[in-house]
């Protein structure tokens, strides 16, 4: 339990990063989150047993195709729909590169739940229209990108079967990705 909490607490640190300030925030905001810095602390936070990493995995998953199709279906600018589709590409990609590494481990994965955060965070940008809709996705999307580098970075570190390690190590890349392409959307 404890790890839990401080894997949220990383998640939460890091989701901060990308927060912008008015112009001085966003220009303080332009360049990459330096994740050298943030790798250091996270491998420590992260789970390392492949029940508990399964789980984490499969509801970010989840969140960010669930959150893209929420605001897919509000009609947003064609940057954002774009990103959009790839986050559900995407992450059914990554979804299923996990299903079969764990099969090849032997383990049987379950099917993936949302936490009481992301079912919030959800909820905010179903309900909200608009701006206020596109604000609370790329809001979500950037905490839970954060939240996904450091579990795929960790678990890739210090998990404990190897096709698991293997699979978050290729994952890593293409969450940083989204990361980059989070900065450069208007808004974001």
């Amino acid at each position: 339990m404890k790890g839990y909490y401080l894997a949220a607490f990383a998640a939460c640190m890091l989701g901060g990063c990308n927060k912008h300030d008015g112009a001085a925030g966003n220009a303080a905001n332009a360049a990459p989150m330096n994740n050298a810095a943030a790798t250091a602390v996270v491998p420590a936070a992260a789970p390392t047993d492949a029940a508990s990493y399964l789980a984490k995995a499969g509801a970010g998953d989840l969140f960010e195709i669930e959150s893209s199709r929420a605001i897919l279906a509000k009609s947003p600018g064609k940057a954002v729909a774009d990103f959009a589709d790839m986050m559900v590409k995407a992450h059914s990609q990554s979804t299923a590169k996990l299903k079969a590494a764990a099969k090849s481990a032997g383990l049987t994965d379950a099917p993936p739940a949302l936490d009481a955060d992301q079912k919030t965070k959800l909820d905010s940008i179903k309900a909200a229209d608009g701006s206020a809709a596109v604000t609370a996705y790329l809001a979500a999307q950037r905490d839970a990108h954060a939240a996904a580098l450091a579990l795929h970075q960790g678990y890739a570190a210090s998990g404990d079967m190897p096709a698991l390690k293997a699979a978050a190590q290729e994952i890593v890349p293409v969450v940083q990705h989204h990361i980059d392409m989070l900065g450069k959307l208007p808004g974001a």
